[in-house]
């Protein structure tokens, strides 16, 4: 017999005891691990000092098993937590248009009123307190609870009522609950031929409205294109897949997931794009995240965008949804994805003992030696694009920040600062009709704020307050902006004094091609 025949067929051999003590030893472990779980529900049951339901104890189990994964993207939800996810990816709800948030001490407050919206229409604004109910007195109610009532059925009618800063006795007003649209395209803005589109989010709604938004601007005369996806944090695939292919080719690839036990799915451009060849700019930041980047990532592979603005948060994961039995869900981490020339952008992190998932490394910027160690890509034309970690963009640049003497005025009125923002938000609309667009802060309205935080408890050091000014003219501005003229002429504001935008807007006007773009920000490094 041939020595190497006989090898092999005593290697198969042997192949059959190993794999069938494999089987034994798994069974094994499912049946101990089983059993373990069985006594440990036995005892809690029968023994814990407090009575413990079988079903809660149940959840209990598998909300354990789920939060021992590790994994800051897997959770159980309750039928009410789903609901809850539901609407804040789907964009849409029946409720009043207010965004409630509990302040400490004060009770739930009114953080933003969306426009177009029955609180709106009724007249409601930010800084207001939710006392009332209907004839349920809601003071102590934790922001959760508030939440759920205010919401129904659509054309139900509510009674509210709003204790407001300055305002001696409750405010009550009757709404009609409605659909509320959040929308994913809040407005538009034109520099010239340049124009700004800002995308807050990946909802339902997100292609259809980035469509509609991108050929207005292409229809009013945009040439070149600031796409801004800073504080975006994603939602549904198939928008980022929609919306990447409005600037691609297609059949280039937008993005391939791989899983475990599943075949590698490749996502790519299908169809005509409505903008194929218009300079784009994409602004990012460290909040910029899942759906985000694989939009910066995909057309920064294919060299259709300049990416600028900070490094994204690396959110390379894909979830998956389960629906279980009793209105239950899980949320699950299924897949990574990789962009088009194969990175991976998931950022390592680890988990705290305090339950918070921290980065196993910084950040990077140019100066960061770290940056060396992260693998290099070859986009489409062959520039240098890096894995390991977050979208880097081809230009970085730093947000604007608050001088020493601002942080410091900001520092000094952080433990009040509901009162100090509810007070800007009443000044803003006294003065809602009295200020034109151009408007610029007057030292009278410096004067005038600073007597109207002391009223509402705000006290600063007058030497801090003038030395800092700045830090309350911003917010001043902003809200005066958006009370009289709206959220679009707020952001023009922003954008006025904005570096990361500014750098945009500079590039565009130099360069009239994708092409003089990338080699403008690289004479920039």
């Amino acid at each position: 017999m041939n020595r190497r025949v006989r090898t092999a067929a005593v290697a198969a051999a042997a192949l059959v005891p190993l794999v069938a003590g494999g089987f034994i030893l798994q069974e094994r472990e499912v049946r101990d691990g089983g059993r373990l779980f069985e006594q440990v529900m036995g005892l809690v049951s029968q023994r814990f000092v407090d009575t413990v339901g079988v079903g809660t104890l149940y959840e209990k189990a598998a909300r354990g098993l789920v939060e021992q994964l590790q994994d800051p993207y897997s959770e159980l939800y309750t039928p009410k937590e789903l609901a809850a996810f539901t609407q804040n990816t789907g964009g849409r709800y029946g409720g009043l248009g207010m965004q409630i948030e509990e302040v400490v001490g004060r009770g739930v407050s009114v953080m933003k009123v969306f426009p177009n919206t029955p609180a709106e229409r009724a007249g409601v604004q930010a800084g207001d307190i939710i006392v009332g109910i209907d004839t349920a007195n809601t003071r102590g109610w934790k922001s959760t609870q508030v939440s759920d009532v205010l919401k129904g059925e659509p054309n139900t009618a509510v009674r509210v009522s709003f204790a407001r800063p300055g305002v001696t006795q409750p405010i009550s007003v009757n709404m009609t609950r409605a659909i509320i649209h959040i929308p994913a395209v809040p407005y538009t803005l034109a520099y010239g031929d340049v124009g700004y589109l800002k995308l807050e989010g990946f909802n339902e709604t997100a292609g259809e409205e980035f469509a509609q938004a991108l050929q207005q601007l292409q229809a009013a005369g945009a040439k070149s294109l600031v796409v801004d996806l800073r504080e975006n944090p994603g939602g549904y695939l198939e928008h980022a897949i929609g919306i990447s292919n409005m600037f691609l080719q297609p059949g280039q690839e937008i993005l391939s997931v791989r899983g475990r036990g599943q075949p590698n799915q490749n996502y790519v451009a299908r169809g005509r794009p409505i903008a194929p060849e218009i300079p784009l700019v994409i602004l990012i930041d460290g909040r910029s995240a899942s759906a985000s980047e694989i939009v910066a990532g995909a057309l920064q592979d294919h060299d259709r965008a300049l990416i600028v603005g900070e490094t994204s948060f690396g959110k390379g994961l894909v979830q998956s949804l389960f629906n279980l039995d009793g209105g239950y869900a899980v949320k699950l981490t299924t897949a990574k994805w990789f962009t088009p020339v194969g990175r991976s952008i998931q950022k390592e992190r680890r988990l705290l003992p305090d339950g918070r998932y921290v980065e196993v490394y910084p950040d990077s910027l140019p100066a960061d030696s770290l940056k060396k160690l992260r693998p290099t890509y070859k986009s489409d034309a062959g520039r240098t694009v890096y894995g390991g970690g977050a979208i880097t963009p081809d230009l970085i640049v730093k947000p604007d920040t608050f001088t020493t003497a601002e942080q410091e005025l900001g520092r000094a009125i952080a433990t009040k600062g509901a009162e100090f923002f509810a007070t800007i938000a009443k000044y803003a609309y006294d003065m809602k009709g009295t200020v034109p667009q151009d408007f610029t802060i007057q030292p009278a309205w410096r004067e005038e704020l600073y007597t109207r935080l002391q009223a509402a408890g705000v006290v600063v050091d007058r030497a801090t307050y003038d030395a800092g000014v700045g830090f309350a003219d911003y917010w001043l501005t902003r809200r005066i902006a958006e009370t009289s003229f709206g959220q679009a002429e707020a952001q023009r504001r922003v954008l006025d004094t904005d570096p990361q935008f500014q750098k945009a807007l500079e590039v565009l006007r130099k360069g009239t091609t994708q092409k003089d773009l990338f080699a403008l920000a690289l004479a920039q490094r």
